[in-house]
């Protein structure tokens, strides 16, 4: 199975999952990462999201201001989800893939991608693409994954979950490209696409609450957890709250955002 069979089957499998994961673990200020991710945004009129699941980012652009409303995901189930929201009656939802954007040229002041952009083949194809249907100028913002708050429950969920991972890694594809997860590896990825430097900023999900709750939310975030047999996550569970303890329980998830800007559509490199 390549990796986007996988994700495809996942999103179809899981649709809304993101989202509700988003609004179930907001900041420690009680902000959703849609809402922070939105901030760095700013108020583009035109706007492509790669990867837009079931609208949930779409949705808050549309709040604040953007017209034209565009999205590209490889599951058809979180499309159709999407379809459902009101504020996206009149948006342009395609199942396509981010490497063949169905756009042409200089159609969006801005392209984005909520913790989309980091799990794609070809990233180099992915930023030409965005230039290429960018005007002079727009901007590419990016949230991407950016691990464990040290010492939190994230942490430990990890650690105990990585002997599993490992031994089920032959039936897992590995997702995207590493460096799309480093301030240096991105501006190696854009640069050749005709993008300035990125700038980078990050926030915390509060994801804390009981043992029972941590172990769920960690469940639903990690797509390692869909290859482990039913006695394997049995065993993960178990060790996980016997280690994690009673009462409130403090796990924190960092996502770093990054925006470039694009020189001039006139530089920039197909790859």
């Amino acid at each position: 199975m390549t990796p986007e069979e996988f994700l495809k089957a996942f999103h179809d499998n899981n649709p809304g999952q993101q989202s509700a994961g988003a609004e179930a673990n907001p900041t420690a200020e009680g902000r959703t990462s849609y809402e922070e991710f939105a901030d760095r945004v700013g108020t583009p009129e035109r706007v492509l999201d790669l990867g837009c699941a079931d609208g949930a980012l779409l949705e808050v652009l549309a709040g604040r201001g953007a017209k034209t409303l565009a999205g590209v995901d490889l599951s058809e189930a979180e499309l159709a989800l999407a379809r459902r929201r009101p504020a996206l009656a009149k948006a342009d939802l395609r199942q396509a893939r981010a490497q063949e954007l169905p756009f042409p040229d200089a159609s969006f002041d801005a392209v984005v991608s909520h913790m989309a952009f980091m799990l794609m083949t070809d990233p180099e194809r992915v930023a030409a693409e965005a230039a290429r249907v960018l005007v002079p100028g727009g901007a590419l913002s990016l949230a991407i994954g950016g691990g464990a708050v040290a010492a939190e429950a994230m942490e430990l969920f990890l650690d105990l979950a990585r002997p599993y991972f490992e031994a089920a890694e032959r039936r897992m594809p590995r997702l995207g490209d590493r460096r799309t997860r480093t301030r240096d590896g991105l501006d190696e990825i854009l640069s050749p696409a005709g993008f300035a430097p990125v700038t980078w900023d990050s926030i915390v999900l509060d994801l804390g609450g009981t043992a029972e709750h941590v172990w769920e939310t960690n469940f639903s975030i990690f797509y390692d957890v869909v290859v482990l047999d039913e006695d394997q996550l049995a065993k993960l569970r178990r060790e996980f709250l016997d280690a994690a303890g009673d009462g409130r329980i403090a796990c924190g998830m960092r996502i770093n955002i990054a925006t470039a800007q694009l020189r001039d559509a006139a530089t920039t490199t197909v790859v």
